[in-house]
Formats: C-alpha cells, sequence, structure tokens
C-alpha cells in the first residue's frame, strides 16, 4: 500500500471524484479521461495495497495534525496519480485557496516537470501570491518554454503585484533562453524604477544576461552600478570579457581583483583566467596564476589542472604541462586528452600517440575529444597512414561517430600532405552536414599548394552556406598571386571593393614581464617604436648575410621585387620579434601569437631569426604551433 492510498477513505472515493469535477471545469480534454476513470477500481490499481482497502486518509486527529499530515503528502508526492487525488482533498476540504498549502502543491507540480498540470492548477487560485507567480515562472524559466515566465510576470504585473529580485531573476534567466534583448532591457527598466540597484545577485544575473549576447559595455555598466562586488560578479565580468575576446583585459581584471583585497579570486577566476592566458600566450602571467593557486590550496582541483595542462601546452611549455600532468592523483579522460592535445599542437605526434596507449592501458576509455588530440598529432606530423586508421578506430572500435572537427582534422592532414582532391572527397562524403570551418582548412590547404581550380570550388561552397568572410578571399588572392595570375588578383580585389568586405588585419602580440604588447602591420603606435624599427632593419641585414631572401609570393599586390620585399618587411609578427630581441637577453625564448595564419615569408623570417641570433622562438597562428629552434621549423616539412 502507498503512502496515498493508505490515507483516503473508501466510500468517499465517489465524493472525491464529483467535488474533483466540479471544482475543476477549465480542465482541457486531455486530462478529464483521468477524473473519468478515477474509480474505486484505477484508484486500487495505481495504489496497490495487496488486496486490502485503503486507509482513511485523515484520521480523527486534530485540525492542526491533519494538516501536518497534508503538508508531508504535498512534500513527498511527485506521481501524478498522488497528486490529483491530494487535488481532490484539497479542493473538498477547502483547502485550494489557502495560500500555504496551494503554495506547496504548485511546487510539487512544478518539481515533476509537469508544467502543463501545474499552469492549471494555478489557474484556478483566484488572487495568486507574488511567491505563487514566482514558483511558476522559476520553473518555465528552465524549461523549454521560457518565454511562458515572460508572461506570467507580465501578467503579474498588470494585477498589481510588485515583482521582487526572485522574480526578475528568473525572468531575467527565461529572457537569456529565449535571447530576447528587447523583453531583458524592459526588466531592467523596471529594476531600476523599483529600486533594486543594491540587490547585487540580481544584479549579476543581469550581467550575465548582456554576457551572453556579446555586450561588453553594457555588462561593465550594471558592474560599475554594484555598491558591493562579490567574487561572483567579478567571475562574470571576467567571463564576459573572455567570450568578448578582450583576453588581455581579463589578465588586468585579475590584478584589480587581487588589489582590491575586497573578494579574492577563488577556482572559477582561475580557471577564466588561466583560459585567456592559453588564448594570449601569455606564459608568465599564466605561472603567476599557477602560483596562485597552490598558495590557495586550490590545485587538488582536477579541472584547474586540466585547464593548466592546456595553458602551458598553448604557451609551447610542455614540461610543466606534463609535470601538472604527473601531479595529477586520478587522471580523467579530459586529463589524457589535454596531454595528448598538448603534444599534438606542440608537433610531437607520436608522443601522442603514445601517450593514447599508455591512457587505454589504464583503463580510461576515450572519448571525442581524445579522437580530436590525436587526428591533430597525426595532422600536425603528416601521420596519413595513421591518421586514416584512427578515424575508421573510432568508430569501430568504440562507437564513436566522427563529428565536423574530427572531419575538419582529416581534411587539414590530406590538404597538408598535397591529396586535395582525397581531401575534398572525405568532405563530400561525410556523415554529417560540413560547416564553414572545414572548408576554410581546404581552402587554407589549396593556398599552400597553389590549386586555385580547387579553391574556386571552395569559395562556391562557402558561398552556399552564407559564411564567406573577408580572410576566405584573402586566401584566395594569395592562391591567384602565388601562381602569378594578376588579372584574377584584380577581379578579386574589385569585387571586395565593391562588396565593401574588408579585411581583418594581422595583430601579433608578445608578452614579456607579464604585460601583452600588440602589434599590426607597419604599427608605429608602440612607445618604442624607434628602438623597434631600428632593430628590425638590423636583423634584417643579419639575415639577408645568412641567406634570407623575401618570399615574394607573400605579397598580394603586382609589385616589383624590391618593392615586394620592402612591403613585407614590417609584418606584425616580425615587428613583435624584432621587440622580444630588443628587450630580452640573448638566449630567451620568445613566444609569439598571432589572429591570422603566418604567412610563408614570415615563417622563413622567423626560421632564419633562431639560427642567426640563438633563440628558441614559439608562433602560435591561427591554425598551429611553429617551433624554431637552430634554423629549422618543426613544421616545415608540411608547410
Amino acid at each position: 500500500m502507498t503512502q496515498i492510498s493508505a490515507c483516503i477513505n473508501k466510500k468517499n472515493i465517489t465524493i472525491i471524484v464529483f467535488s474533483l469535477k466540479l471544482s475543476i471545469p477549465s480542465f482541457t480534454s486531455t486530462t478529464i479521461p483521468i477524473h473519468r476513470h478515477f474509480s474505486l477500481e484505477s484508484f486500487q490499481e495505481t495504489c496497490p495495497n495487496n488486496g486490502q482497502h485503503p486507509k482513511p486518509m485523515l484520521k480523527s486527529t486534530s485540525r492542526h495534525q491533519q494538516q501536518q499530515t497534508m503538508v508531508s503528502l504535498v512534500k513527498s508526492s511527485t506521481h501524478k496519480p498522488h497528486l490529483l487525488q491530494i487535488q481532490a482533498h484539497l479542493t473538498r476540504s477547502c483547502l485550494l485557496q489557502n495560500p500555504k498549502f496551494s503554495l506547496l502543491f504548485l511546487s510539487s507540480l512544478c518539481s515533476s516537470r509537469d508544467l502543463r498540470y501545474a499552469r492549471l492548477f494555478f489557474s484556478q487560485i483566484k488572487n495568486p501570491s507574488s511567491s505563487q507567480y514566482n514558483t511558476l515562472i522559476r520553473a518555465y524559466s528552465s524549461s523549454n518554454s521560457p518565454k511562458e515566465a515572460f508572461f506570467l510576470y507580465r501578467e503579474m504585473r498588470q494585477k498589481g503585484l510588485k515583482p521582487d529580485p526572485i522574480s526578475f531573476s528568473f525572468v531575467i534567466k527565461s529572457c537569456v533562453k529565449f535571447r530576447s534583448v528587447f523583453c531583458c532591457l524592459q526588466v531592467h527598466g523596471r529594476i531600476i524604477r523599483d529600486g533594486f540597484l543594491s540587490d547585487c545577485l540580481l544584479l549579476t544575473t543581469l550581467m550575465e544576461f548582456y554576457s551572453s549576447f556579446a555586450s561588453r559595455e553594457d555588462a561593465c555598466k550594471v558592474f560599475d552600478e554594484m555598491s558591493q562586488k562579490d567574487t561572483v560578479a567579478w567571475n562574470v565580468l571576467i567571463s564576459c570579457y573572455l567570450r568578448n575576446g578582450r583576453t588581455r583585459d581579463v589578465l588586468m581584471l585579475f590584478d584589480n581583483m587581487k588589489n582590491e583585497g575586497v573578494c579574492e579570486p577563488d577556482d572559477v577566476t582561475c580557471l577564466l583566467v588561466t583560459q585567456a592566458c592559453a588564448n594570449l600566450g601569455a606564459l608568465e602571467f599564466g605561472e603567476k596564476v599557477h602560483r596562485y593557486i597552490k598558495e590557495r590550496g586550490y590545485g587538488t582541483a582536477r579541472n584547474l589542472s586540466n585547464s593548466l595542462i592546456s595553458m602551458y601546452s598553448r604557451c609551447g611549455c610542455l614540461d610543466k604541462a606534463y609535470d601538472v600532468f604527473k601531479g595529477i592523483g586520478e587522471k580523467n579522460v579530459i586529463s589524457w586528452s589535454a596531454m595528448i592535445s598538448g603534444l599534438a599542437m606542440n608537433g610531437f605526434g607520436r608522443d601522442a600517440i603514445l601517450a593514447f596507449e599508455e591512457m587505454r592501458k589504464t583503463g580510461v576509455i576515450p572519448d571525442e575529444q581524445t579522437f580530436t588530440g590525436l587526428l591533430s598529432a597525426c595532422s600536425h606530423c603528416g601521420l596519413v597512414d595513421e591518421g586514416m586508421e584512427f578515424l575508421n578506430q573510432m568508430s569501430k572500435e568504440f562507437g564513436i561517430m566522427p563529428n565536423v572537427h574530427h572531419y575538419g582534422c582529416v581534411v587539414d592532414l590530406l590538404g597538408r600532405a598535397g591529396l586535395l582532391e582525397q581531401a575534398y572527397r572525405v568532405i563530400i562524403s561525410m556523415k554529417v552536414k560540413p560547416d564553414a570551418t572545414i572548408w576554410r582548412t581546404l581552402l587554407g590547404a589549396c593556398r599552400i599548394h597553389g590549386h586555385f581550380t580547387l579553391g574556386e570550388r571552395v569559395i562556391e561552397h562557402l558561398i552556399e552556406l552564407k559564411a564567406q568572410e573577408a580572410g576566405d578571399y584573402v586566401l584566395l588572392l594569395n592562391i591567384y598571386s602565388s601562381t602569378g595570375s594578376w588579372e584574377k588578383v584584380s577581379e578579386l580585389r574589385k569585387f571586395l571593393k565593391d562588396k565593401g568586405i574588408q579585411t581583418t588585419p594581422g595583430c601579433s602580440s608578445i608578452e614579456l614581464k607579464g604585460i601583452v604588447h600588440e602589434f599590426i602591420v607597419d604599427d608605429v603606435s608602440h612607445p618604442q617604436k624607434h628602438e623597434i624599427y631600428n632593430k628590425l632593419d638590423e636583423i634584417n641585414k643579419q639575415l639577408k648575410i645568412a641567406g634570407y631572401v623575401a618570399e615574394t609570393t607573400s605579397e598580394l599586390h603586382d609589385l616589383g621585387a624590391e618593392e615586394k620585399a620592402n612591403a613585407l618587411s614590417y609584418h606584425s609578427e616580425k615587428l613583435a620579434l624584432a621587440f622580444g630581441v630588443l628587450v630580452t637577453r640573448p638566449g630567451t625564448t620568445l613566444r609569439v601569437t598571432k589572429n591570422l595564419r603566418i604567412c610563408i615569408d614570415c615563417h622563413n623570417f622567423a626560421k632564419f631569426l633562431s639560427g642567426v641570433y640563438n633563440r628558441q622562438l614559439i608562433i602560435r597562428d591561427r591554425t598551429r604551433f611553429h617551433h624554431f629552434r637552430d634554423g629549422h621549423c618543426s613544421c616545415n616539412d608540411y608547410w
């Protein structure tokens, strides 16, 4: 016998059913059959009692004890048959309009996720309170119908009920889900009008909304309006900057947060900042964050350790990444995948495969990210046969269907190896729809190998997806210029001008002493610009003596050889490297991050620079890492 069936008197079943039908006339046709079949037989089926008759629901005790029993039943019931019986009793005993019981029952309905039933019950309450509205608004804000939460909020206001911070918080969350800036702006205006700007939790939720819509300025305004800023508010702001690509500002915010001393960075802060350091290649700042993690005792957090592995790997510091990896007590699949990906991106493809084999020996089952790292390792090192074998193995042996990222690695692998037509066939035969990124990967390979016919076909696919960008046309310009097709270059330039398509300027950054310095082509904004340009001229003279010759195919204008060489002299990565040589001691490793692909000329420039000046250089561009040491590059054979 269930708890409910033990509490309902058999002879009252007919009365309960009758009262239920009378009290809920607005029930829809989908709910009527439930009550129509609410007979003694069906009741005994849903509430089995080993063939015995149900016991009375409420014994002859005091009214207070009866109400306490009802409260316990409401709190413990989640199944619809039980809830229907409880509602029938609430109706029969005139407790339906009692705010205490109706709120409890509505909460139970929302917990059961039957929001249609909850809404029908809510409609039977004559004068719903703010708490009852909030309960339903909260349920809808996390459901598949978040707009209903906003409609309820609007109805609440129309009835003269004043929303409180709880109402506003869940309405804002619903606006995030159905992505309505206009609705949230209305809510924000009401928050200001009702005087809730001192509620930090509410303003933090509002910041999350603006952050999710990449509105950094509005999120900052809300943050500045806070009278007391807690760690959660700082983390939301940092997350907003990170999402908007303002990674350099994330480092500044971390320092500000520490220096103010009001609320210290927590493990979430450290996780966000290590991601920013990884994106910037800011090794020194990342090391400072790592020290802070150890000081605060966060070192045992596995998610932080995994993030540190990724950060050190993306800064080209594999030894430290491996030290963090070794220090993890129980390595999960994310830990192993981070280490495999780190080895892959730094050009240690064979070691990544060995790490995968070791992972399997420990009994850890690989996931999608593991195979992304493996296929990336094969791509970086030109392991075509191994890559195709892993692609087949992941589905046959582990039941993991390749996604667009896996196919992207395979296309990059085949493209780097010069197997362009095979790469094209892989995309056409994919079981998932190819996205713009995978077509751009093939377009990059067409640029490397000068295959402009296939490049034009790829651009057509991008146009079909309505995903073409200025960078795609720049790659096509590279292909035309490398083959000397200046007429096509002119036509494409005219097309870009007529369409108003503007290219993204190349930007290179280098971190020194915890400060990130950024450069663009022909940059004159740096305080030490005169010293930088003098140093770059000196480097150019030394490299020419060593045999460096400018790769003029990287220049997209139809100029003479000398003019092309001059135009290539002041690319952003060259300025960043010259600055690094200028301000660091001999032998210091230089790490540069670029937002676009490094051109062939700058690649050759860095290779000669590493040999002549005895420097280890690590340049991370949009697609991969380039490690230069003693005049050689780890990825040179597949450039």
